[in-house]
């Protein structure tokens, strides 16, 4: 009895030399939100109490830091350096980018991109990226984009939201759940030729769909964990780690089917997908299946996440500002006058969109706040000193966070939250142009997206055929947030009710 009670006074008093020991490092705290930097684990702790809301979280920590916050996690061997502040993306992503490289660690948590161009650096990325800027720039690819993604939305997105609009009144969807279906569809026929047909009524459930965001949710918690502590749980598939090794193999499946039957089409010359292009344009030796499978998953992964992440958040800003609509549905109006009366739903040529200012504004305006990639994952080779006075040793991660970017003030003024298309116009009504390491939605410097101008296509053509022909309503009381992932999906959706505009014009 008498050594019980010596073992819970001094486990008391243990509590009390903690409690006391965690108030002194609260109060020397330059922002109350900074995670508690504890002997041992360093800021672990903090890390994993705010990963239910951590790009919020860390917007507010880098808020209070001057946009700056070096990561410390003790014994565990995660150290790294989070980052918003201009100054240092532009000598990170250019003035200084040899020696800023995506990295081994990096590499190694995307592991299900193989050697594609998103985990490549030095020799093998150069060739890689000039390969595809090539393709993707020849007309013959430029044509055949426009043509997938007005078919798309003609034959596909608005008979979907039609069928939605004409059902029962109060009739609801997940708008996120439709776009990303959506995009899918059209990245499968931009890489690889085929159309899955994710968007047919009754959304036919389609498994490599699934698995792909297994893959985000799992890599995401990658950057987390010590790399011992998730390599680990990858090898005995527990936890996320089992549903990323069974969503790699649904992935790999769906990939060496398709490029099989690529390579098996006598008529694959004819073909304009970027699958068939690139078989067309190599050697069969030079050209091998693993290359092919990492290359048009990188582009997969590009092509339906970015896209279809921005085309929600988008929705979900406009059903939050109807004067934003209105302005877009006043810039419509002239072109959309000049199709007649005789269409059931109004559909627009990629062409017809692409001088409209106030719609791109308004698109760039939703990339600030929600970008799809909300952060950016560097190692640096060797040390270095940022603009900011930061110091780096070789080695270390650092996290650019775009997401904390666009909610600074700072960096772009007192009204930083709220969306104000405004702000992308000129006062001659021309579209104002941002630097791209402040404006780090396609990247910036030497991997500045090569996909920026299709996805811009893209977004243009879905949002005007949406916005014109359909009223949409954000569900009320329906909680949307970020989702726990690399990109910016939803975490709950986006509910909407769909109703078809009445008549040409009338709401204008």
């Amino acid at each position: 009895l008498y050594t019980m009670d010596w073992f819970l006074g001094l486990l008391s008093l243990l509590c009390c030399c903690c409690c006391f020991y965690y108030r002194h490092l609260q109060s020397k705290k330059a922002c109350k939100a900074e995670p508690t930097e504890w002997p041992l684990l360093g800021h672990l702790f903090g890390l994993l109490a705010n990963l239910h809301h951590y790009h919020d979280w860390a917007t507010v920590v880098l808020a209070g830091r001057r946009y700056n916050f070096p990561v410390q996690a003790g014994l565990t061997g995660v150290r790294f350096f989070i980052t918003c502040d201009p100054s240092n993306v532009r000598h990170i992503f250019t003035s200084n980018f040899l020696n800023y490289p995506k990295g081994e660690e990096y590499a190694e948590i995307f592991d299900v991109l193989g050697h594609g161009i998103f985990n490549a650096d030095g020799d093998s990325w150069r060739s890689q990226r000039a390969k595809s800027q090539l393709l993707m720039a020849a007309p013959r690819f430029r044509s055949f984009s426009a043509r997938c993604t007005r078919d798309k939305v003609d034959k596909s997105l608005l008979p979907f939201l039609a069928h939605v609009a004409d059902a029962d009144a109060g009739a609801r969807c997940d708008l996120h759940d439709v776009i990303l279906r959506m995009t899918f569809d059209m990245t499968c026929n931009l890489v690889f030729g085929v159309d899955p047909g994710c968007l047919r009524i009754g959304l036919p459930v389609v498994p490599v769909a699934h698995a792909m965001d297994d893959v985000l949710n799992a890599t995401f918690l990658r950057h987390i964990f010590p790399p011992a502590c998730w390599s680990l749980m990858y090898r005995y598939e527990l936890g996320p780690e089992k549903k990323m090794a069974v969503a790699r193999r649904t992935i790999d499946r769906f990939a060496a089917d398709t490029i099989a039957k690529r390579r098996s089409d006598h008529e694959l010359g004819s073909s304009s997908d970027m699958l068939s292009s690139f078989i067309c344009c190599s050697n069969d030796d030079d050209v091998s299946d693993d290359f092919l499978r990492d290359t048009a998953i990188n582009l997969l992964f590009a092509g339906r996440d970015t896209t279809g992440a921005a085309l929600s958040w988008f929705f979900y800003l406009v059903c939050k500002n109807p004067h934003v609509e209105q302005k877009i549905l006043d810039e419509l109006a002239p072109i959309a006058a000049t199709k007649g009366e005789q269409q059931d739903m109004v559909a627009f040529d990629v062409s017809e969109l692409s001088s409209l200012v106030y719609l791109h504004a308004a698109l760039c305006e939703c990339l600030r706040l929600y970008p799809p990639l909300p952060f950016h994952h560097k190692a640096a080779i060797a040390g270095d000193v940022l603009p900011s006075g930061h110091e780096l040793k070789a080695g270390d991660k650092i996290l650019v966070y775009s997401y904390s970017m666009g909610r600074m003030e700072g960096v772009w003024g007192k009204d930083c939250m709220e969306f104000r298309p405004e702000r992308w116009v000129t006062n001659d009504g021309k579209l104002r142009r941002e630097p791209s390491y402040k404006f780090l939605a396609f990247n910036a410097g030497p991997r500045t997206c090569l996909g920026k101008e299709v996805a811009f296509t893209q977004m243009k053509a879905v949002a005007a055929a949406v916005l014109w022909n359909f009223a949409v309503e954000a569900v009320p009381g329906h909680v949307v947030e970020p989702k726990l992932s690399v990109m910016l999906h939803m975490k709950n959706g986006l509910a909407v009710t769909v109703k078809r505009r009445k008549v040409l014009g009338a709401d204008l």
